[in-house]
């Protein structure tokens, strides 16, 4: 169905803009967004910006008193002041059968804690999106404004329910690192990030983000999400107040007991100014270059930015290299999602990738190639660093 005969539909604008109350909204123009902040706050909105060739909508987690207010660089004082609430959006990210299956064990979990009022919603693609809507949270959580643990609260929540999980999704996956193929996607639970509201289409499979009963969700089929056949709709934010208040405390109890990593001597590595030769990466690194065939591009980001930092790039030479890597890719990244991890990351310090041995990076992502030299090594900086040293010739005196 055309974006437009679609968006042009009354019910489905209605949906659109009840999703985007109070929240940032975003416009898609195929593989770019449109400025930021927007709000949504009218029917006509949908309409106009699908004309102007907008293919998707996207909203913010956070709840804003005044979304218009948002900018760049705030400082979690200044986004506290803003932000008025939030929902716990968990995003499943796998293939369709694992998202189904995982998204299920989830929503067990949830029932187990006495959530019933449960929101789930296809991704649009392979995915899922499950919801414990702001309706349900308590206004304090171990005497801390609810408002003001954001993101802290649904890291920690997302963490407990995937240990809960863990088990179970290893006997159903027949698999015993079941989160290589299927996991509650954390990298994008940040400050001001934007999920594809409900209703919307997906770009790349040209389906519609539509809700599902979660009584639904294991004999949900794709078809069920053409645009055509979207003609009811299923309530997404839903919830009775304090509805999650035992999801959260034993979510913040089981977290306080992990235990604290002991502070170990951090071995100091020379900073490097100059950056390496592209000829002297890792296989694994050049395998990535090529662009992905398949999901994971954004452990593959990940990946880069912290190995191009370690390796003597400075912020021009990484966008550059990440712009170009992304158009290889079998699907680009949308732009704005590569330029928030560059700001993240530009505030931190510089950490090499995950070590060779970490399988859910380069064994997971089948970039995982290695020669003489890898042996040798337990990080892509250090082969990086090595190569470049064997080439150096020494000068004749």
């Amino acid at each position: 169905m055309d974006p437009i005969a679609y968006y042009s539909r009354k019910d489905i604008q209605e949906q659109i803009v009840l999703a985007s109350k109070n929240k940032e909204a975003v416009t898609r123009f195929a593989n770019s967004f449109g400025k930021r902040p927007d709000i949504i706050q009218f029917d006509g909105d949908i309409l106009n910006s699908t004309k102007r060739g907008a293919t998707s909508f996207h909203i913010s987690e956070e709840h804003w008193s005044d979304p218009l207010k948002l900018k760049p660089g705030m400082t979690k004082t200044q986004l506290d002041e803003l932000r008025t609430t939030y929902d716990i959006i968990l995003d499943i990210d796998g293939d369709f059968e694992s998202s189904r299956i995982c998204t299920h064990l989830i929503i067990e979990a949830l029932k187990f804690h006495n959530i019933n009022n449960i929101g789930v919603k296809f991704s649009g693609n392979k995915g899922m999106h499950i919801c414990v809507s702001h309706k349900t949270l308590p206004k304090t959580i171990n005497n801390t404004p609810t408002h003001l643990l954001f993101p802290e609260a649904v890291k920690i929540t997302a963490a407990y329910l995937q240990e809960l999980i863990k088990p179970h999704l290893i006997k159903q996956l027949k698999t015993p690192d079941p989160f290589s193929k299927v996991d509650i996607d954390s990298i994008l639970i940040s400050n001001r990030h934007l999920y594809r509201v409900p209703y919307s289409l997906h770009e790349k499979s040209g389906l519609a983000s539509i809700p599902i009963n979660k009584e639904d969700i294991l004999t949900f089929q794709k078809e069920q999400a053409k645009p055509e056949n979207v003609k009811t709709f299923v309530p997404y934010y839903i919830g009775e107040p304090e509805e999650s208040n035992q999801l959260l405390i034993q979510a913040f109890d089981w977290h306080s007991k992990l235990p604290k990593e002991e502070e170990k001597p951090k071995k100091e590595y020379q900073e490097i100014t100059v950056k390496i030769n592209e000829k002297n990466f890792p296989p694994c690194i050049q395998e990535i270059l090529k662009g992905l065939k398949s999901d994971g591009r954004k452990r593959a980001l990940f990946v880069l930015i912290n190995f191009f930092k370690s390796t003597g790039y400075q912020t021009e030479d990484l966008k550059s290299s990440l712009t170009e890597w992304n158009k290889k890719n079998y699907e680009p990244l949308p732009d704005n999602y590569i330029q928030a991890q560059l700001n993240w990351h530009k505030a931190k310090k510089s950490i090499p990738p995950p070590n060779c041995k970490n399988a859910s990076y380069y064994l997971d992502l089948k970039v995982c190639k290695p020669d003489n030299l890898c042996r040798l090594i337990k990080n892509p900086v250090n082969y990086a660093i090595r190569k470049s040293r064997f080439k150096k010739t020494p000068k004749s005196s």
